[in-house]
């Protein structure tokens, strides 16, 4: 195969940039709607009416993005092209009543959101960000990027037995968090949070706020060949879409396809939510876009039944340490390419037909890829693909990174393996 001209390192380069500059799905997809206006993308407000005019445009929905374009000469009936992801990672978010402590310590109230691997949040300085809903009905991004919290692991002193039994944590006693010495006091992390963002006593009456890993991603090992970080899953893949589709738009001659990006939130704990996947997001973009463009219904149709989606999510990597938990014929490598993520009781939404679309775009972008299976006597993860064909009844086939340490506060890729799922996600928006 060619090597890959489109994207290269430099598109890690500014992973690392995004994933720091991300640390919640609402700033993530501030962020990627920021790239999509410099790229001449404008945002439409979901109560006004639409016009059917091409370009790109974009809808924003809390922690959710829909992003499209419609090239010029479109018909109402011309399919789409969607590349979907999902911005939330496992964290500690923080509850309605925030602030408490014990023995003279002052915590912040924490609940566990999907499932993070606990202990790999420990010991590790903590930010905290997320979205600030205001008095006066409008909302504020708040990210104090600094070391403001900390879950203090138990020494091994006072538990002998966690060298041999492992570590055992409660998740209401061991995982809440301390940032200060004294008694807790009512109101006080929401004043410190009015008093870092310059706003007046009881302005914030709401807030969605969670915690994030400080230290900055980097490249590791010898040669660089490999990349950790946080929310790798699945703002890797977020942020790939987002390049995919503004280098498409950049350079539309003729698409025959409209090129989408969905990026949902909710996916570790469900999708149903009106932000997530399961919920009525992509299908009523999809169909106000056609509506907007003097289609019928018949036109919804028709373009849905030649729409496919792209499911890009991070999928598990060959462990050195642990190689038997995973299929005997199929370890995927760090920088082999992304992976086809098949499932044959639809866990995953991959079929033979799909597999064809997807080889094609890659052989396209001259990137290989591999497949992924799970071990039949372990349980197979799931992701918004089979949630997605199911709602639309749209095609879609499952793809991702392969990554180690999913769910942990610091996941691990090959450098590489971003810009060549970057590249197969151009070919594939293309057609």
């Amino acid at each position: 195969m060619s090597t890959p001209s489109r994207f290269d390192r430099g598109h890690t380069d500014d992973l690392m940039s995004f994933l720091t500059a991300s640390p919640t799905p609402y700033h993530a997809v501030a962020n990627a709607a920021e790239r999509l206006e410099k790229a001449g993308f404008r945002q439409v407000a979901e109560t006004d009416a639409w016009e059917g005019t091409s370009g790109g445009k974009y809808v924003l929905r809390g922690g959710a993005i829909v992003a499209w374009y419609v090239p010029e000469g479109a018909g109402a009936h011309t399919p789409f092209r969607i590349v979907g992801a999902h911005t939330d990672s496992p964290n500690l978010r923080v509850k309605p009543l925030p602030d408490t402590g014990a023995h003279g310590w002052r915590q912040v109230a924490v609940e566990i959101y999907g499932g993070p691997l606990l202990n790999s949040w420990l010991d590790r300085d903590l930010g905290l960000a997320g979205r600030l809903s205001l008095r006066d009905g409008s909302t504020r991004l708040v990210n104090i990027d600094r070391a403001l919290l900390r879950v203090p692991q138990l020494a091994i002193h006072l538990d002998r037995s966690v060298s041999a039994e492992g570590l055992k944590l409660d998740k209401q006693r061991h995982l809440q968090p301390i940032w200060g010495l004294g008694d807790a006091r009512e109101g006080d992390l929401i004043a410190f949070l009015e008093e870092e963002l310059g706003l007046a006593a009881g302005e914030v009456t709401g807030w969605d706020l969670m915690t994030h890993s400080i230290e900055r991603p980097s490249y590791l090992g010898r040669d660089k060949e490999l990349m950790a970080g946080p929310r790798m899953d699945n703002l890797l893949s977020l942020h790939a879409g987002t390049a995919a589709l503004v280098a498409v738009a950049a350079g539309d001659s003729g698409l025959p396809y409209i090129p989408v990006l969905a990026a949902f939130d909710h996916e570790e704990n469900g999708s149903q939510s009106d932000t997530g996947a399961d919920g009525p997001l992509l299908g009523s973009v999809l169909e106000r876009s056609v509506f907007a463009r003097g289609g019928s219904y018949e036109d919804r149709a028709r373009a849905f039944a030649g729409t496919v989606c792209l499911s890009s999510d991070t999928g598990h990597a060959v462990h050195p340490n642990y190689a038997e938990r995973h299929d005997p014929t199929h370890h995927p490598r760090a920088n082999g390419g992304p992976i086809l993520k098949v499932n044959v009781n639809n866990r995953y939404a991959t079929d033979g037909s799909g597999r064809a679309v997807f080889a094609a775009a890659c052989e396209k972008a001259g990137v290989p890829f591999q497949s992924f299976v799970s071990n039949n006597s372990m349980p197979c993860g799931t992701t918004i693909g089979p949630i997605t064909a199911a709602r639309h009844g749209i095609k879609t086939v499952d793809i991702g990174v392969a990554i180690l340490s999913m769910h942990s506060a610091r996941e691990l890729c090959g450098a590489d393996d971003p810009y060549l799922l970057a590249n197969a996600l151009v070919a594939f928006l293309e057609g």
